[in-house]
C-alpha cells in the first residue's frame, strides 16, 4: 500500500521537534494549513541538515520579519510516513522556498539484482512540497537549534554523543 502525498502551497505551519529523552527522542516535521497538518518522522541529522542549508538560503533572502510564526510540535503527532531524502528549491523573485520531501522507501532485500526492472515499476513513495516563506524558514531554523542544544553533549575527544550512563570513546582505545 503506497502512502498518501501532500501540498502546501501557503502552509500555516511549518516545524519540527522531538519528542522523547536525549538519546531515544524521536524527531518529526510537521506542516499544515486551516484544513489541518501532517507529521513525518525523521532523523535528528536530517533537522540539522535542512536547518543549516535554510539558514544559507536565509542569507541570500530578504530579512525575515521580526515576528516569526511558531516551528513547535502541535499535538497529537502521529507520522504518516518516514522521510528518506530533502530536497530545497528557492524563488529568490518571489522570497519563497520550497521544501520537497521524499518517503524513506525500504529496499526489497529478496531482489538478486538480476531482473531488470522498468522505471515505472519501481516504487517511488509518498511526497510532500511546502511552499514557505523566510519567515517560516527563519522559525525553523531556530528550533532546530533549540533541538540540538537539547541532546547529548558531544564526546570532547571524538564529538560522539555521550550517554549519561557513560561512553565507549574509540579514541581512548
Amino acid at each position: 500500500m503506497q502512502n498518501r502525498s501532500y501540498e502546501f502551497q501557503d502552509p500555516t505551519h511549518f516545524g519540527t521537534g522531538a519528542i522523547g529523552d536525549p538519546g531515544e527522542r524521536v524527531f518529526y516535521l510537521q506542516a499544515g494549513d486551516a484544513t489541518g497538518y501532517i507529521s513525518l518522522k525523521l532523523e535528528k541529522q536530517q533537522v540539522v541538515a535542512l536547518a543549516q542549508f535554510l539558514r544559507g538560503v536565509l542569507d541570500d533572502l530578504p530579512a525575515a520579519p521580526a515576528n516569526s510564526p511558531s516551528a513547535d510540535l502541535r499535538s497529537p503527532v502521529e507520522p504518516e510516513w518516514v522521510v528518506g531524502q530533502i530536497a530545497v528549491g528557492v524563488d529568490e523573485a518571489d522570497a519563497e522556498i520550497v521544501v520537497m520531501i521524499e518517503e524513506m522507501v525500504p529496499f526489497d532485500e529478496e531482489d538478486d539484482g538480476d531482473d531488470v526492472e522498468l522505471l515505472d515499476d519501481v516504487n517511488t513513495g509518498a511526497t510532500m512540497r511546502v511552499q514557505i516563506n523566510s519567515a517560516q524558514a527563519a522559525a525553523f531554523v531556530a528550533q532546530a537549534d533549540v533541538l540540538v542544544s537539547k541532546g547529548r553533549p558531544p564526546c570532547r575527544l571524538c564529538g560522539q554523543p555521550e550517554d549519561p550512563g557513560g561512553h565507549a570513546c574509540p579514541r581512548l582505545n
